[in-house]
């Protein structure tokens, strides 16, 4: 599996032969990415803030994985999606997209948007992604990427995620303001029992910026063993050569 950070929540994760694009939003100081460069298999949205779905319109007739409410909206305001599903998916549900397996989850977050549904655009969402379906059966094997979306500490990052989706590697805002800053994603990672953590969604907007020296001292003050991984925008890393390392 590998993973690439285009800033902000925005990530290119590529599972065998199948590209997901998580969030598109490449109006931001990370990027010198040109979003329409990507041709994705699946676009994924935790939710419908503008900073998350920015540059969806580019994906126009993709495959949208998000709750039935955002996929609406996709469609009413930006074109012809195909959503995974029919109507999307929701809190708790894995769906197959191609060789990856999608896990929604919840986020501890606001979702606040115009659709027919009336304003919201239900439950803000994370996503567990992993090359194999998740069970109760360990799988040692199996390479699992937990984009936890914008939220709040919470605590089925530790009775539910960390011992029933099993990601190795997380991806976390820091950001505070919005979402957790660096103490409380630090907890949430030492919750997660991940090998590696990624912070995510800071320095976009004044609001959020952060130095993440403090979120990789926040964490070995936790007492996890995980290793934070820094990346710079556009930077693409491999979970597959870290876990055989």
């Amino acid at each position: 599996m590998q993973i690439t950070w285009h800033g902000h929540s925005t990530f290119h994760v590529t599972v065998g032969e199948t590209d997901l694009l998580v969030d598109p939003f490449f109006d931001n100081p990370k990027t010198e990415t040109d979003p329409e460069e990507l041709d994705p298999d699946f676009v994924l949205l935790t939710h419908g803030h503008a900073d998350h779905i920015g540059d969806v319109d580019r994906y126009e007739g993709t495959k949208l994985v998000a709750t039935p409410e955002v996929v609406e909206y996709c469609r009413d305001e930006y074109g012809d999606y195909e959503a995974v599903g029919g109507m999307g998916m929701n809190i708790g549900g894995t769906v197959e997209c191609g060789d990856a397996f999608v896990t929604m989850h919840r986020a501890d977050h606001t979702n606040g948007m115009e659709t027919s549904y009336g304003t919201s655009g239900g439950m803000p969402a994370g996503f567990v992604i992993s090359d194999t379906k998740p069970t109760q059966v360990a799988d040692a094997e199996t390479e699992t990427f937990y984009h936890a979306g914008d939220t709040g500490l919470m605590t089925e990052m530790r009775d539910v995620i960390a011992p029933y989706l099993e990601p190795d590697v997380a991806a976390v805002p820091i950001g505070d303001h919005f979402t957790m800053g660096p103490w409380q994603a630090a907890i949430a990672v030492d919750w997660l029992d991940v090998d590696y953590a990624i912070p995510i969604h800071y320095d976009t907007f004044p609001p959020i910026e952060q130095d993440p020296e403090d979120f990789e001292r926040e964490v070995r003050g936790t007492g996890s063993d995980a290793e934070v991984v820094v990346l710079g925008g556009d930077e693409t890393w491999n979970l597959t050569e870290n876990l055989l390392d």
